[in-house]
């Protein structure tokens, strides 16, 4: 483009918390948060406010909206085309080189772009699964804000930069926009630290109970008929769900750092999308590209609580390391991403690093793999989702087969649970969780889905213990305790 983009670096001085209090008031604030390190997932976190253009999807139909006089978003245009065309379009109109950049910047994964999600139900515009489920909560199959300023945060050389592409609406960029948008983004951060407020345990009372939308007998019947979609030979394997809800008094920020300290993750996420907010304390990471066109996900398959003490502990570990059923349902869902990647791969570059470690997290243990491959010279990362999304790993195998049952047996939409939470940079760079252990706000109703993958082998009660293990740090932050779950 000819110009460079202004940035602002300094030590850091507040926690990502204490930075996003000074931006979670503006419209679409976003926390991309690496809460917890763990090895290959990266250690940047990324703020954002302020986006100058939206783009949402919903049922086929596609809308763009930009800020107009009045400093609120008007619909710009509606698409019934392919929703990833019109991402791409939009990609290709704010590029900017990565070749270009300095070595600073090269360095930073996002330098400004896109973030948002992917809801598990986008899959319904990819391909063709019937519509039996309730859409409950009605968000949209998806949301993403281009974002022209990013806060980025090295939590490993504890520094923050501040990056200012000078990208507007009309797809101009000019060193004038991107000066004084560096100057709206250092003074909300020079802004006075935040008074302390009261502990989150004052300000917090539940307002009713936290309800399935299955009994225990129920999920255990939906347990035992994939089973016998199983055993009948019509899929593998298959991920199955049960959603909780109750209401509480708490701010979705607020639900974010309560859940934070109790389950910190590598891909956990906060986004204040306008009518919803999502709070995701996800393990796993779906999709990542880099500048060198490596793509990478990491599917996780198997899970044991973490133990009342230290012996417990280990034997929990040993019996998810020896698990063979565990092995096999990994296995299962290893070849299918790596038949996924390799639409869009290059020949021959598909490979699986790390198979079968186990991750350790504060309520639970993960044994997970690595699949890469190299994306193709005339594929991008749009093309990259429509061959994979969503994950195998919360769907089953085969993956259409797997999603129709899914169908059958949850009687709601899984709406962003199980899709996927990230940004995509404007040099083409991009990496996205599952959103597992996530939780959605609207007014003041809380929903979050748990659940588990099912082979021939699993034992349905087990399978409904399972959920509850993977349900314990979010029905914590909620205020409850496992015991009185529902």
């Amino acid at each position: 483009m000819g110009i460079d983009l202004v940035t602002y670096s300094c030590s850091l001085n507040s926690s990502t918390e204490e930075i996003f209090e000074k931006l979670k008031a503006i419209p679409y604030g976003f926390l991309l948060d690496t809460s917890l390190e763990v090895k290959g997932l990266g250690h940047f976190s990324f703020l954002g406010a302020d986006p100058f253009m939206i783009v949402k999807s919903k049922d086929g139909v596609t809308e763009l909206f930009a800020k107009d006089d009045q400093n609120s978003y008007k619909k710009l245009d509606t698409f019934h085309s392919n929703p990833l065309e019109v991402l791409k379009q939009l990609a290709k109109q704010y590029a900017l080189d990565f070749k270009s950049l300095d070595s600073e910047l090269k360095g930073i994964p996002l330098i400004g772009g896109m973030v948002g999600f992917f809801s598990y139900d986008f899959g319904r515009q990819l391909e063709n699964i019937p519509d039996i489920a309730l859409d409950h909560l009605n968000t949209p199959d998806f949301v993403f804000g281009l974002y022209d300023v990013i806060i980025a945060v090295d939590n490993k050389e504890k520094k923050l930069t501040i990056i200012s592409t000078g990208f507007e609406e009309s797809g101009k960029r000019t060193l004038k926009r991107a000066s004084e948008r560096m100057k709206w983004a250092k003074d909300i951060i020079k802004v006075q630290k935040v008074e302390v407020e009261k502990p989150l345990t004052e300000k917090f009372s539940v307002l009713s109970e936290l309800k399935s939308n299955f009994t225990k007998e129920e999920y255990e019947r939906a347990v035992k008929r994939a089973i016998e979609h199983i055993l009948c030979g019509d899929i593998f394997q298959v991920n199955l769900s049960q959603r909780f809800n109750l209401s509480a008094n708490i701010e979705g920020f607020d639900l974010y750092k309560r859940l934070k300290k109790i389950n910190p993750s590598p891909m956990a996420a906060y986004l204040n999308f306008g009518d919803f907010e999502i709070i995701s304390s996800s393990p796993e990471r779906f999709l990542k590209l880099d500048a060198d066109r490596i793509v990478e996900t990491c599917p996780i398959k198997g899970t044991r609580p973490r133990g009342e003490n230290k012996s417990e502990d280990e034997k929990n570990y040993i019996e998810l390391k020896n698990s063979l059923k565990d092995r096999a349902e990994l296995t299962m869902i290893i070849d299918l991403e790596r038949n996924d990647l390799g639409k869009v791969c290059e020949v021959g570059t598909i490979g699986v690093e790390d198979c079968f470690r186990i991750e350790t997290y504060p309520t639970v243990f993960h044994l997970v793999a690595t699949v890469t491959g190299k994306l193709s010279e005339d594929k991008d990362f749009f093309d990259l989702i429509a061959a994979t999304f969503p994950g195998g790993s919360i769907t089953g195998a085969p993956k259409i087969k797997a999603m129709e049952i899914i169908e059958r047996l949850e009687p709601v939409r899984r709406g962003v649970y199980t899709g996927s939470i990230g940004y995509i940079s404007f040099d083409g760079r991009a990496d996205f969780n599952i959103a597992i252990r996530t939780i959605v706000k609207k007014g003041r109703n809380y929903y979050f889905h748990v659940g588990g993958g099912l082979t021939c082998d699993s034992d349905p009660e087990a399978e409904y213990f399972e959920t509850l293990d993977k349900a314990k740090a979010l029905i914590e932050a909620l205020g409850l305790k496992k015991e009185n779950k529902i």
